[in-house]
């Protein structure tokens, strides 16, 4: 939570890499004791073991993390049998297919917010990259996804900003009790009531249109999601695929900005900005570490991590190691070849929501580009979201440039 970590933890990274890549952090006042791995292959291997490395005690360091949210079991929260079974299920209702159809939707929501930005912009005022754009993009495609009507959503944008909120504080170490998450709270129990909702109407009327009513049809082997299931789910979505998505897109900026020669690749052939979100996501890895809690001992360059003990696979770590993509690994390269990475994870847990993320991250950015090609960014300006777990911003100032 150091202020000059959050801002570039890759020198610790690097170190921790090289030094202590089986890291045991003692506890402080602010963290219980906890392991850390920092090397590709490490963190790669360990997140594949799930009979070893175990998600059903919470994803952060924090002992009591599930009971302390106190919120509906969910699919990046449990291990197999009922991992599979969700994620079989799921996975009927959140389809690819499913996905790509909100491609032409989020690119005229894309256009709309950058006429919006041009026209302030027009009159003299200061426009925050993330906060007007990068942000807006997974809040309006979650409406859309969840088929939350028009009326519905100005309500809908405040309770995925509090929710987000809300889990990033309690995942950090606050308590449920804090006055200050009083609105994350309550938006909360909005959220879930307004889908509980939702699940029984589509349940009555059949409905498959969008993401809900879709999840609510979906079957396997005769056996179908519950509304827990579904509620779970819904809230991961939610607060999982909104910062993080949002982190991307401005992440992504703030990396051509620093490196104009690929930004002018890019710009030359746009067929290259797929495969160069890959390597955003490698370098600024929105989600940094997530934990995992061993379940025997475990024995790891020569060091035993005992059983039971939480250990944070560090991505942002992973995803710079020299080992995995080179000397030049720390630097930009939107022609770089890999073939794997740990932004999304990777084994039976790897992110469900991949196609969903880059999706927005291609369209938001091929519009934001094709307006202005040398948009930049003031990362010194910006304000960093302060997470242990998730790296991204709550402000990020920005230049347009036609």
């Amino acid at each position: 939570m150091d202020v000059d970590f959050l801002a570039d933890p890759y020198p610790t990274y690097a170190w921790l890499r090289d030094e202590e890549p089986v890291h045991h952090h003692l506890g402080s006042d602010r963290t219980p004791p906890f392991w850390a791995l920092s090397r590709f292959e490490d963190i790669w291997t360990s997140v594949r073991q799930a009979d070893a490395f175990s998600s059903a005690q919470g994803l952060t360091f924090f002992p009591d993390e599930i009971a302390t949210l106190g919120l509906p079991p969910n699919i990046v929260m449990v291990d197999a049998p009922q991992h599979t079974r969700l994620r079989g299920l799921i996975g009927r209702g959140f389809t690819p297919r499913q996905v790509t159809r909100l491609e032409d939707a989020i690119r005229r929501f894309a256009g709309e917010r950058l006429d919006e930005i041009a026209d302030r912009a027009a009159a003299g005022e200061t426009i925050d990259l993330h906060e007007d754009y990068s942000a807006t993009v997974p809040t309006f495609v979650l409406a859309e996804l969840f088929g939350v009507p028009e009326p519905d959503r100005v309500r809908f944008g405040p309770w995925v900003k509090h929710v987000t909120a809300l889990q990033d504080q309690t995942l950090n170490g606050g308590g449920l009790d804090d006055p200050e998450q009083a609105d994350g709270i309550g938006a909360v129990a909005e959220l879930l009531g307004y889908f509980s909702e939702v699940i029984a109407e589509r349940r009555a009327s059949g409905g498959t249109d969008d993401l809900i009513g879709a999840l609510v049809a979906a079957e396997l082997d005769g056996e179908r999601l519950t509304d827990w299931d579904i509620l779970g789910f819904c809230f991961v979505v939610t607060a999982g695929g909104s910062d993080t998505t949002a982190a991307l897109i401005s992440h992504a900026v703030m990396l051509l900005d620093q490196a104009p020669e690929q930004r002018k690749l890019l710009l030359d052939d746009p067929g290259l900005l797929s495969p160069a979100i890959q390597e955003f996501l490698r370098l600024e890895s929105s989600v940094q570490g997530l934990a995992r809690t061993t379940t025997r001992d475990v024995t790891i360059r020569g060091t035993t991590i005992p059983a039971g003990e939480k250990v944070l696979m560090l991505y942002g770590a992973g995803n710079r190691d020299p080992r995995e993509f080179g000397p030049n690994a720390d630097a930009l390269d939107v022609r770089r070849e890999f073939t794997r990475h740990l932004a999304f994870s990777s084994g039976p847990h790897f992110c469900i929501g991949t196609h969903l993320a880059r999706l927005q991250a291609r369209v938001a950015l091929e519009e934001l580009l094709a307006r202005y090609p040398d948009v930049s960014v003031d990362p010194a300006a910006g304000v960093r979201h302060p997470s242990a777990f998730v790296r991204g911003w709550l402000s990020l100032p920005a230049s347009l440039h036609g």
